[in-house]
């Protein structure tokens, strides 16, 4: 079972939290690439295995988004942070 600890509320379960993606993904440039980099952004994905950082948002409790250092093999979750805007 995954729990995810948040900086708030304690360790939670993971049902209490929504996932919001890939925290290393960035958007393109809208003035440099007006089709090409916007495909692969919207529908390329990679499936790392070992340590990714993740977006995942605390949707049953304190609503924050977080940035999780998870490993994708083991589930384990190596760091949590508040993500910043």
């Amino acid at each position: 079972m995954l729990s995810i600890p948040c900086p708030n509320c304690g360790a939670r379960d993971r049902n209490e939290f929504s996932y919001g993606g890939d925290a290393d993904r960035r958007p393109p440039d809208l003035a440099a690439d007006l089709a090409g980099g916007w495909f692969d952004y919207v529908y390329i994905r990679d499936n790392p295995r070992g340590p990714h950082r993740e977006f995942w948002q605390h949707s049953g409790g304190c609503r924050a988004w977080l940035v999780v250092n998870r490993d994708t093999v083991t589930h384990e979750v190596l760091s949590v942070e508040a993500a910043s805007q």
